[in-house]
């Protein structure tokens, strides 16, 4: 087969891939005792899903929504993305609390990656997991709770324990968001007080291309309606400290994109789902050539972080497309890269050049401090030990993944390379 992921930068090395559409089907998918890696939206820019055997896609199962499997929960059986979920909450009157930057990812890939949106008190989307269904290689169905043994490893698992068969999620009722972008915000403001910026609204976002060592392009912020006058007074105060102006219009987050694909901007409110993502899903997000990199740090190092980044910018911009810098909030899920830890994401969406994004990524983190984690789903090489070294429970997740699948057929070169 010839299948690449979402950027193009990777060709699948499986021999075969299968589509499963029933349970029957996927069981049928999992007989036997060849590799195996289970297929989302392909939005990974590494080889974490790849195998040498069989390619399980999970995007022919069939979808079935319960609202009402429990009080202030959604029940998800098959892999929508969230861009196809985010609608029918919205018909039921129902909310997530984040979103990611992107519409166009499946709610298992995103949740199995640790993937996130951005908000000081907003987790993850892992974070709002309440219980997690899914197939182990031997075909036996396994349920987990919040509260049971096995959850809080079980969630951001790399794909390593099984096929994701169904979510419950978190959700509250539907609000309205409003989205203001200004321009222009001064770095040494920035770092004088980051707490004040990221608190400014309910997701907050700086874009910068580090072609200018003294101000980034962008700030993004994102706020719950309604907005109290007190809360919009303290963001335009902070603006003001930072030397931005509002944009009059709406903007891309890598300056001289059209915004076309953007949601909508200028503190017009509207449904949560259509502006907590940056990105529509009717669009290409982003720039749709590119390759992404993110480092999360603990809040305490992340001033640190962003100085060591500032003074590799002349080596990084010529690689660049735009850096994303957002905050996540501390959970509890082993492999999550905000484990017991509020932090920062330093995000790099690189032009397609993956040889010299690669030969670059090793300076940039030994630059950064040694709390910085990568995120999963993107380019990084940190080694296994270092990786060990920053997941207090890194040993229990290698011993949950061994017991879940002992055969090792979900294992593959990225899961050894990281020490799985």
């Amino acid at each position: 087969m010839t299948e690449r992921n979402w950027a193009g930068n990777l060709e699948y090395g499986a021999e075969h891939l299968v589509h499963p559409t029933s349970h029957d089907e996927l069981r049928q998918a999992l007989a036997g005792d060849g590799p195996l890696r289970v297929l989302g939206t392909r939005h990974t820019f590494n080889d974490l899903a790849d195998t040498t055997g069989t390619l399980v896609a999970t995007d022919a199962l069939p979808v079935d929504l319960d609202t009402s499997s429990a009080p202030g929960a959604v029940r998800i059986a098959g892999a929508p993305r969230y861009g196809d979920l985010a609608p029918v909450l919205q018909r039921s009157g129902l909310a997530l609390a984040n979103l990611a930057s992107l519409p166009h990812i499946s709610v298992a890939g995103a949740i199995a990656t640790g993937t996130h949106g951005s908000g000081d008190a907003i987790g993850s989307l892992a974070s709002a997991v309440r219980a997690i269904g899914f197939v182990t290689p031997a075909g036996e169905p396994i349920t987990l709770r919040r509260g049971d043994a096995d959850f809080s490893g079980a969630v951001v698992s790399l794909g390593s324990l099984g096929v994701v068969t169904a979510v419950e999620l978190d959700v509250e009722p539907a609000y309205d968001v409003a989205q203001h972008v200004f321009e222009g915000p001064s770095w040494d403001a920035i770092l004088d007080d980051l707490d004040a910026v990221t608190s400014v609204g309910t997701s907050v976002s700086v874009f910068t291309r580090w072609l200018d060592a003294d101000r980034a392009d962008q700030l993004w912020v994102k706020t719950r309606q309604p907005e109290t006058s007190d809360a919009a007074a303290r963001r335009d105060a902070v603006v003001a400290r930072l030397g931005a102006r509002a944009a009059t219009e709406a903007r891309h987050p890598i300056i001289g994109l059209a915004a076309d694909a953007c949601t909508p901007q200028l503190g017009v409110p509207g449904p949560w789902f259509e502006r907590l993502p940056h990105f529509r899903l009717e669009f290409t997000p982003s720039a749709g050539a590119e390759l992404q990199s993110e480092y999360l740090v603990p809040r305490a190092d992340a001033v640190t972080a962003l100085e060591a980044v500032r003074r590799l910018a002349p080596r990084i911009a010529p690689l660049l497309q735009v850096c994303e810098v957002r905050t996540v909030r501390a959970d509890d899920l082993w492999l999550s890269p905000a484990f017991e830890a509020d932090v920062v994401g330093i995000h790099f969406t690189w032009k397609l050049d993956e040889p010299a994004v690669t030969a670059l990524l090793p300076d940039i983190e030994a630059a950064l401090p040694v709390t910085a984690r990568p995120h999963w789903g993107k380019l990084f090489t940190l080694p296994a030990a270092e990786l060990r070294a920053r997941y207090p429970r890194f040993d229990d997740f290698a011993a949950l993944r061994a017991r879940y699948d002992p055969a090792g057929r979900l294992r593959n070169a990225y899961l050894e390379r990281i020490g799985l």
